[in-house]
């Protein structure tokens, strides 16, 4: 009987074990399929063409092997500015911005220009006639305005550390949407003016044309829309009137703002990190980013003993359009004091709005 017992037992080992042999292999195979994603990158194509290429490393479990595998993913989304290729625009300066404008603010002439009179999308340039609007109104800056579920970004959705429900003063929330680029704090400023959103809207518009700015266009108050569009020439002229009200001035180039939110004390920093810069001047500025503007700026600023305002629209980087600044402020430097009529126009490719 013990007998029996003992083969019974053996048979059973037996079976268990080309189970288990016959499992391996499976196991192996589903480890080799097994990816872990080391590292990702861009290339860059083309002067207008990106291609993100990730890369893998497999690992084998068995055999310990490693390769590596190149993906291509579809390339971004090009800015409305290099469609109309004005990226291909030259210019004296090698500016990577493809629209620019420089402009003595005393006496109006033309420094430089590139492109100036095409129209595109401005991103968060537009809190700037937001801020204009809001500050020319004479609102309680004290008053208390709750951010909504109506400011929350249903274009790019893009991310706040406003919560809906929050509740701030309005000369709070100007603050932050001029310094910071605080979408829901544009947005809640708009949807409370007297009359609505609408209304409010409308009389961005309005301004725009009171201030002849002509090829200008604005949909919301924040700039997600790339519907919200203007010229070089069209934002000189905004910079220029904005730079005359001393609260638009302090906010756009204050360095950084605390808020408190409930039990939490939120600190905002400037986009624009020349304001934080020694040699620089700067009495206006406002920084933007939308993939259908590229990254843009304006800025009102004293070089060279000279007022001068500068537009710079469709930079391919982040740095790239403060690197512009930097070049304008060498060249202007460079200028001979005596020659007040020296002036750089990159004509090439120009296109009218």
């Amino acid at each position: 009987m013990s007998h029996r017992i003992f083969n019974l037992a053996l048979k059973i080992i037996g079976l268990l074990a080309l189970f288990v042999a016959l499992a391996v292999p499976t196991a192996n195979a589903a480890s080799a399929k097994r990816v872990i994603v080391k590292k990702q990158h861009v290339t860059k194509a083309s002067a207008s063409k990106k291609v993100v290429s990730t890369r893998k490393t497999v690992r084998f479990a068995a055999a310990t092997k490693r390769r590596t595998i190149i993906r291509a993913i579809v390339p971004a989304t090009p800015s409305f500015g290099q469609m109309a290729g004005l990226h291909g625009a030259q210019d004296a300066l090698d500016l990577k911005s493809s629209v620019a404008l420089v402009i003595d603010q005393d006496t109006s002439e033309v420094l430089f220009s590139k492109n100036d009179h095409a129209v595109l999308p401005i991103a968060s340039l537009t809190k700037l006639m937001t801020g204009v609007v809001v500050s020319g109104a004479k609102l309680p800056m004290d008053e208390l305005i709750t951010v909504s579920q109506d400011d929350v970004d249903t274009e790019k959705h893009s991310r706040s550390r406003l919560k809906v429900g929050t509740t701030l003063s309005r000369g709070e929330l100007l603050h932050l949407a001029l310094m910071s680029s605080e979408n829901r704090a544009a947005h809640a400023l708009g949807r409370t003016y007297p009359g609505g959103l609408a209304t409010f809207v409308s009389l961005m518009n309005a301004k725009a044309k009171m201030l002849g700015m002509n090829d200008t266009n604005y949909a919301e108050p924040t700039g997600l829309s790339s519907r919200n569009q203007s010229s070089a020439r069209d934002l000189a002229t905004l910079v220029n009137a904005a730079h005359g009200d001393p609260i638009l001035r302090e906010l756009t180039t204050s360095t950084g703002f605390q808020v408190e939110v409930g039990r939490r004390t939120l600190q905002y920093n400037n986009t624009n990190r020349l304001v934080k810069n020694p040699e620089w001047d700067i009495g206006l500025q406002k920084t933007g980013y939308i993939s259908e503007a590229g990254y843009t700026l304006v800025m009102q600023t004293k070089i060279a003993g000279r007022k001068l305002i500068m537009v710079f629209l469709d930079s391919a980087g982040k740095l790239s359009r403060l690197g512009d600044a930097e070049r304008v402020r060498r060249w202007v430097e460079s200028i001979p004091v005596t020659d007040n009529k020296v002036k750089i126009s990159a004509s090439a490719n120009q296109i009218d709005g």
